[in-house]
């Protein structure tokens, strides 16, 4: 990808850079378009959550069933996560990012 420097006047209001938002496209595009582009990032977020969950277990080096049994959630839990059925929300959510931030800490209060 290409880089490319600006200097901007903000004094001069007419220095500003022209957006490359396509206006005829943005006008063209239907309330089906944007449910469906909503479902794919839905989608895409579901995948990125179960690389972050499988990738804190395999750092910490452990089955999915011990990984379940350490942080007390059912076998079934994890491979849900992990599988992109589900998604680790709330005190889960938060538990992944202590585990793959301060692992030491984390198991050590987990026991």
């Amino acid at each position: 990808m290409k880089t490319v420097r600006m200097k901007i006047d903000v004094l001069s209001p007419g220095a500003k850079p022209v957006g490359r938002v396509d206006v005829r496209k943005v006008d063209a595009t239907t309330e089906a378009d944007i449910t469906r582009h909503q479902s794919e990032d839905d989608a895409d977020a579901m995948q990125d959550a179960a690389k972050f969950a499988r990738r804190v277990r395999r750092r910490l080096g452990f089955s999915q069933a011990e990984f379940a049994h350490r942080i007390d959630v059912s076998l079934d839990t994890i491979r849900n996560w992990e599988q992109g059925k589900r998604c680790p929300t709330g005190a889960a959510k938060a538990l992944l990012k202590v585990l793959d931030k301060a692992p030491e800490a984390a198991l050590a209060a987990l026991d």
